[in-house]
Order: C-alpha cells, then sequence, then structure tokens
C-alpha cells in the first residue's frame, strides 16, 4: 500500500478531528497551526499537551510537518489526501450562485466564447488558476461538410458534428474551382461519411471515396492527402486559461521563488493540458491530484481539480490548479456544477 492508499479507519476518532482542524485552519490562513490554539477554538476538552502529542504521531505517520521557523504544524500531501478522501464536507453552492454562473455564461452563445469565458468566470471565483479544455473531436459524430470558397485558390471548409461544435480549416487549393464543383463534392462527402466519428472517417476516407471522379479540379485527391489534417483532434486553442493574477497573489508565491515557479507553469500549456487530462478515463464526476501526485516536478507544489463535460460523446475538462492549501470542499463542487452547465449549454 502507498502512502496516498491509508485507510480510513487507520486514525481513530481523535486524530481524524484534530487533522480535520489543522487542515481547515491552514487552509483559512496560510500559518501553521499549533496545539493551543486547537485546544482554544475546537477541543477545549483537551489540554495542549494532548493535541501536541496527537499532532506529535500525525507527524510520525506522515499526515503533518512542521516549518523549522515554527512551532505549528502543516499538512502534508498523504494529510491532504485523506482529508479529501474521508473528512472533506462538500459545501454545496447555492441557488443564487448557480443562476448568477449561468447568467454569465448566457451572454456568450458562441460555444469557442463560452469555453473561453467559463474559463475567465471560474477563476473570478475560485480565485485560482483556471483551465478550460477544448473538446477531443475524435470520438465526434460528423454531421456536415462546407466548402466556402475565400479567394481563388485557398478554400474553408467548415467540419460540423452533432453536439453543435464545428471545426474550420483553410486550404490551398491548385486551381479555381467552381461553386457547383464545390457543393457536389461537399454532398458526396456528407452522404458517405454521415454517421461516422472523425476517427473513423480518418481511418476509413479513402476507401469510401475510392470512386468519386475529380480528375480536373483535384479537390478529391486534396481531401485524401489532407484527411489526417481536415479530420483531426487539433484544434487553435487546446486550452483556455485565466485567474492568474488570482493566483499568484495566493500568500504561498509572497517568496520570489515560488513566484518565478508558478509562471513557469502558467507559460507551461503542454504540462497544463497533462495536468488537467492526466485522469481522462476515470469515470468519477471530479478528480483532485494533489502535489506528489502530480507527474511533473513544476507541479509537485500544487494542486489539481478536474471535472468531465461530456456533450454526445465529445469530452473536455473543466479545472482549477492552485496551492495544496485550496478550500476543496467549496471549489470541487463549483468545478463540478461549471463542468455540468457548459454540458448542458453545448448540448442544447
Amino acid at each position: 500500500m502507498t502512502r496516498t492508499e491509508k485507510k480510513s479507519e487507520e486514525l481513530n476518532e481523535r486524530e481524524r478531528g484534530i487533522l480535520r482542524h489543522i487542515v481547515h485552519d491552514y487552509i483559512r490562513t496560510a500559518f501553521p497551526v499549533g496545539s493551543r490554539f486547537i485546544s482554544k477554538h475546537f477541543e477545549s476538552q483537551l489540554s495542549p499537551a494532548t493535541i501536541r502529542n496527537v499532532m506529535a504521531d500525525l507527524e510520525e505517520e506522515g499526515y503533518l510537518t512542521h516549518p523549522h521557523t515554527s512551532a505549528g504544524r502543516v499538512p502534508t500531501d498523504l494529510g491532504y489526501r485523506y482529508y479529501v478522501d474521508y473528512l472533506m464536507e462538500i459545501e454545496q453552492l447555492s441557488e443564487t450562485e448557480k443562476h448568477s454562473i449561468q447568467i454569465q455564461l448566457d451572454k456568450t452563445p458562441d460555444p469557442t466564447e463560452l469555453l473561453r469565458e467559463t474559463s475567465r468566470l471560474l477563476g473570478k471565483i475560485s480565485k485560482q488558476l483556471s483551465v478550460v479544455s477544448s473538446p477531443h473531436l475524435s470520438s465526434a459524430i460528423f454531421d456536415r461538410i462546407d466548402l466556402i470558397p475565400i479567394t481563388s485558390s485557398r478554400l474553408l471548409v467548415v467540419i460540423s458534428v452533432r453536439s453543435g461544435l464545428v471545426r474550420t480549416i483553410m486550404l490551398e487549393v491548385g486551381l479555381d474551382v467552381r461553386r457547383e464543383v464545390l457543393d457536389r463534392v461537399g454532398s458526396v462527402l456528407n452522404e458517405r461519411l454521415s454517421g461516422l466519428t472523425l476517427q473513423h472517417i480518418r481511418e476509413s476516407f479513402l476507401e469510401r471515396i475510392r470512386d468519386v471522379q475529380d480528375d480536373r479540379t483535384g479537390l478529391v485527391r486534396l481531401f485524401v492527402e489532407s484527411v489526417d489534417e481536415i479530420f483531426t483532434d487539433a484544434h487553435d486553442e487546446k486550452v483556455h486559461i485565466a485567474g492568474t493574477h488570482n493566483i499568484i497573489e495566493q500568500p504561498e508565491f509572497v517568496d520570489p521563488k515560488n513566484f518565478r515557479s508558478v509562471i513557469e507553469l502558467i507559460e507551461n500549456q503542454d504540462m497544463i493540458v497533462h495536468l488537467l487530462e492526466k485522469h481522462e478515463g476515470s469515470d468519477k464526476d471530479f478528480v483532485i491530484t494533489i502535489g506528489s501526485e502530480n507527474d511533473d516536478s513544476l507541479a509537485r507544489d500544487y494542486s489539481v481539480v478536474t471535472a468531465i463535460y461530456n456533450v454526445e460523446g465529445v469530452t473536455g475538462r473543466v479545472g482549477l490548479i492552485g496551492p495544496k492549501r485550496m478550500n476543496y470542499s467549496k471549489l470541487v463542487p463549483l468545478v463540478d456544477h461549471v463542468a455540468k452547465t457548459i454540458a448542458r449549454m453545448l448540448t442544447s
């Protein structure tokens, strides 16, 4: 059993209570928590000496540690993990909060703008770094293709999928292709590709249009050569990131070393995508990774809370990245609700 696979019964009720109080107060203040504070505010029936002994036991077990400049304790990664798995009480959003979120997101009907606005709004509410990934289109069901001439040598290809999402790509064509040819090719593609996923289209495209004659314009040949580019999962913006100014105002980042660390994290979009999608196959409503549970060394000082949104089989993720001291009980339901909200909006 690893250090993060502790069982709930491995701590007794007194240890659980004191660990809960330390996590709660450290989240609130960012200062190490001492035995006298717990005795005065929470466990008045226990003496500071008794509480110190329990804290020492928790430290020996790896749930707490103490900065060398303070006699107070702070949670370790293991302490936070035990807290979120066994001690955390979710604080549900009020109807007023839900209504406010809905009003803000209703202002942006365009799917791409909706994801960007979701990230901005989530960062503003949470005071953390917020990330919303664009949906993975490989599993999306093809709805239709539109071919729109932009210039004599440039063609805009618009791919619509059943979830209502759209992907566009610009192609360079060798000849000036007439409108009726574009309509004819578009009609054939729509007929033969309907109901397939984009991944299936990439894998079987040549076989499905092999008999289409298009020697004069070369348009079909261009589609064959560009199929991986046209029907790909790629998108211009993999993630929408917001709330940068919120996270750097957290007490943890007053230290210039920690400040540089968070800037490096923010600028590394590929790593943020990895953090967001680490549990892509998980069927849980939300996933929390804490400190050392994150693979990349740049992310060891952070926690990541993510929830999946599903739009008719097309999925993406909503997430928050912040200090391990983040208020999990409030932020977990926030992320989960926002993910469900944008899924519902993209489906309607």
